[in-house]
């Protein structure tokens, strides 16, 4: 009680020096979003949480009103060499392939499986929605969720040899339980996979299986020697990505958020659409600088490409992090 009283206390007094145009008193309190450096990113976080929170602002938005959505691949976890579905879809791909003697002579796994990965970029998003109809689909709902379970557990980044879920941004953990202490309600919208992502998330973020909005594959209810299951199907229902994202929120979520986090051009609509509505908004990009402790890329890489949004963050006031002088630490310690 006491920790959270304190917290009301410094939220008000940030708005307070907020409306005199005074840098507020919390972007130099080491207590809240401790894996942030001192700098505009981390005071503008927290300036717009406290103008949205504090009760008599003229900023103020109702809890049910305060939505916050976050990109997954680059955004929340790294997503270099590749996006970590692809190496699971990869995995699968060679766990299959004694079933499916045919994919010797077909691309794009017969490139897979002799370790092309340019042979596997050349097929282009029909090869990967090919990989990803092939890989996914075919079991039930649950045991697709066990599948992802194991691997996600087994699984090693292969620069680090750790885990995956060693490769969360634990400055962007940090954030999403700030702004769930301030009554936000936290989602993912991601191109990955929901069905992917739904088995880890809360455990590694917090954020439930029902908070995470992604691409999806049609699915079936039918009964399997008599037991129901929810089959999935080799044909896409939905991609979660550019467009899609906003039209996801307003499907899945059914609110236009207020607050909005990307690192990639396919977050670009869904940052938009978020900071054009009315009253106070919130849009913020993640910049991949720091060669040394992550990955350095932008405008060039084949994953999570940044070119429109670094040009237009700025007329747009969307605030752009850089994760070399913006975050004392990458990864959780």
């Amino acid at each position: 009680m006491l920790e959270i009283s304190r917290r009301s206390a410094l939220q008000i007094a940030a708005f307070a020096v907020a409306a005199s145009s005074i840098r507020p008193a919390q972007a130099e309190d080491s207590a809240i979003l401790p894996s942030w450096a001192d700098g505009e990113a981390k005071a503008g976080i927290m300036d717009f949480v406290a103008a949205t929170t504090t009760e008599g602002s003229s900023d103020f938005v109702e809890p049910a009103a305060r939505i916050a959505v976050f990109d997954n691949d680059g955004t929340l976890w790294g997503e270099q060499p590749m996006y970590v579905q692809l190496a699971f879809a990869l995995d699968r791909v060679k766990q299959l392939a004694p079933q499916h003697p045919e994919w010797q002579t077909t691309e794009p796994f017969k490139s897979v499986l002799a370790g092309d990965m340019a042979g596997v970029a050349a097929s282009g998003e029909r090869g990967l929605l090919e990989l990803v109809a092939a890989t996914h689909a075919g079991v039930s709902a649950e045991e697709f969720e066990k599948i992802v379970s194991d691997w996600i557990a087994s699984a090693r980044h292969p620069a680090s040899g750790k885990p995956y879920t060693a490769h969360i941004f634990q400055p962007m953990v940090e954030l999403i339980d700030y702004l769930k202490t301030n009554q936000f309600e936290v989602f993912i919208v991601s191109g990955g996979g929901v069905e992917f992502m739904r088995p880890w998330t809360e455990r590694v973020y917090g954020i439930p299986p029902e908070n995470v909005v992604g691409s999806s594959i049609k699915t079936k209810y039918e009964l399997r020697d008599g037991v129901p299951a929810i089959m999935r199907l080799p044909e896409v229902d939905f991609i979660d990505d550019g467009p899609g994202k906003p039209a996801g929120i307003n499907k899945f979520i059914g609110r236009r958020p207020i607050a909005a986090f990307g690192n990639s051009d396919g977050d670009f609509e869904m940052l938009e659409w978020t900071t054009a509505g009315p009253g106070r908004r919130f849009g913020l990009l993640v910049h991949h600088d720091d060669a040394e402790r992550e990955n350095a890329y932008d405008r060039q890489s084949h994953f999570g490409r940044l070119a429109r949004g670094l040009d237009e963050a700025s007329a747009r006031s969307w605030t752009v992090v850089s994760i070399k002088n913006d975050w004392k630490i990458v990864y959780p310690e």
